[in-house]
């Protein structure tokens, strides 16, 4: 691609501890991680939900981790409805999942170089094939079980890829990119969780209208119920909200 001026980061808004941008919708974060005329942005992005929100307030550690990403944008309702509070104007929520999944069509596209690292082997290995199948230029794959950190940055840096996806769950997967970074610096990288495993129907998604209504978490906790503690835990970003805390 041709060198151009990289588009302006939009405002920070200010959600407890953290400063989210304010993307108006993922047509316009994707735009700015790979523009159409320009280079592919050089940094880290990392979502934000509540539960990130709550946990940075208690943990300094979490928070320097978070705080280390470019691009930190709203994957989760209660921060976008505190962000269209703050703006006074409107702020699409964007899902970690959906925008991988539109970032991997759009390096299509481009025909980026992807490198892509965790999950299980076989879930990688599926990951790796469909992927593949739908023309993303993919030059590595490592599954989350590797042992040797330093054979995976050789590889990076011999395969060169501008955009790199690690799936191994936070925050392991934030401080993994950021040693990554400081080894390989021209690139666009994002942490995912387990995004592979939906991606692969390997874990199911919410349904539609359970994402459009967005009650994901609700529909997570009846698969899951002992993600009770955790779900009780928002009750305190709820306050929070209704207080004017974030």
């Amino acid at each position: 691609m041709p060198e151009a001026t990289q588009t302006k980061m939009p405002e920070q808004v200010t959600v407890g501890v953290i400063d989210v941008a304010a993307f108006k919708n993922m047509a316009a974060l994707l735009e700015y991680i790979v523009p159409a005329k320009g280079p592919v942005f050089a940094g880290s992005a990392i979502a934000v939900n509540p539960e990130k929100v709550l946990a940075a307030s208690r943990n300094p550690q979490l928070r320097e981790v978070i705080e280390a990403a470019d691009i930190r944008y709203a994957d989760g309702i209660g921060v976008v409805k505190a962000m269209r509070r703050r703006l006074g104007r409107h702020v699409e929520r964007i899902p970690g999942c959906e925008l991988w999944q539109e970032l991997m069509l759009r390096a299509a596209r481009f025909q980026v170089p992807v490198f892509i690292i965790g999950a299980k082997p076989e879930v990688l290995a599926q990951t790796r094939d469909k992927l593949s199948a739908a023309g993303t230029k993919l030059v590595g794959a490592v599954d989350g079980y590797f042992s040797d950190e330093a054979a995976l940055i050789a590889q990076i840096k011999q395969t060169e890829p501008r955009i790199i996806s690690v799936a191994m769950g936070s925050p392991r997967q934030e401080l993994l990119i950021q040693r990554l970074r400081q080894a390989h610096p021209s690139c666009f990288y994002m942490g995912v969780g387990g995004t592979y495993d939906v991606y692969t129907g390997n874990v199911k998604r919410a349904p539609a209208l359970w994402c459009k209504l967005n009650l994901e978490w609700a529909y997570r906790l009846l698969l899951q119920p002992s993600r009770i503690a955790r779900q009780l835990g928002l009750l305190r970003y709820l306050w929070w909200y209704w207080t004017g805390k974030v």
